[in-house]
């Protein structure tokens, strides 16, 4: 587990990964964050895909990736505590617009003091500073850190009218679909005020783990979203992982792990929309 010792005592960050079987030759671009304009998720959007329940398919060991995505996604923040940022997050389509996916181990307890900054780049916050007011964890997560249920839902809040979503766009949930995708990883180094972006080829590590070969994901891209079909006019897509899971998401920068999106977070999703 890769962990910040100088982060608040409720707040266990770690990121990207193990090392992989052969070689990857990915390869890791810093985003750049001056994104398009993004629409609003229209109503009648199924909140959530599903696709076919392949938890009995064989593991792949084989791992590939492309040069990163040119922008990073308005969708994807960093997630702060006492003026630094220390994990990655990604807003979700939820009705009210308020609701973010991370990895578990990135929230404890107390989230009074963690506020969440979609697009921040460079010390800005171009869609404004975001106060976390509630995480929903799975009871498996929270009685044994299950490792196979590190993913979290953050609700958060803001002065005013407008949504959250409706200033960023937000990702679907995918759930059951399968373990070989081409996605675009995100996620904010600790030490860095930019995001760093790869695509790559997602490969199954155990029942209910996926892996990816992106390298330059240390500390602090826990949380990062795994994004398919993502649409180079508003950078969202379907989000069906991020980086938690196996060893918290990796014991090296080099590779990648999340928990399979499978019934459970479907379930964790409907929680936390309810």
């Amino acid at each position: 587990m890769r962990v910040n010792v100088s982060r608040t005592a409720l707040i266990v960050c770690a990121a990207a990964a193990i090392v992989a079987t052969g070689g990857a030759n990915a390869v890791v671009g810093t985003a750049d964050v001056t994104a398009p304009a993004v629409q609003p998720s229209g109503t009648g959007t199924p909140a959530v895909s599903t696709g076919g329940d392949s938890r009995s398919a064989g593991t792949n060991t084989s791992s590939s990736s492309t040069p990163a995505a040119a922008t990073a996604s308005p969708a994807v923040g960093a997630l702060f505590s006492g003026g630094n940022h220390f994990c990655s997050a990604s807003v979700v389509h939820s009705p009210a617009g308020d609701l973010l996916l991370t990895a578990a181990h990135c929230i404890g307890g107390d989230v009074s003091g963690v506020t969440f900054k979609p697009g921040y780049h460079d010390g800005i916050a171009p869609y404004g500073t975001w106060q976390v007011t509630a995480a929903i964890t799975a009871d498996g997560w929270k009685s044994s850190s299950d490792q196979d249920l590190d993913f979290a839902f953050l609700k958060v809040a803001q002065p005013g009218s407008a949504s959250l979503e409706s200033r960023t766009g937000a990702n679907q949930l995918g759930t059951n679909q399968g373990f070989s995708h081409t996605i675009t990883l995100t996620g904010y180094p600790d030490g860095t005020e930019q995001p760093v972006v790869c695509t790559g080829t997602t490969t199954q590590s155990g029942t209910y783990q996926q892996r990816v070969a992106c390298p330059g994901f240390p500390d602090g891209t826990s949380g990062g979203p795994w994004v398919v079909n993502q649409d180079p006019n508003t950078g969202t897509g379907t989000v069906i992982g991020a980086i938690g899971g196996y060893q918290t998401g990796g014991a090296t920068p080099d590779v990648s792990y999340s928990a399979y999106f499978d019934d459970d977070i479907a379930r964790l999703y409907s929680s936390a929309i309810s």
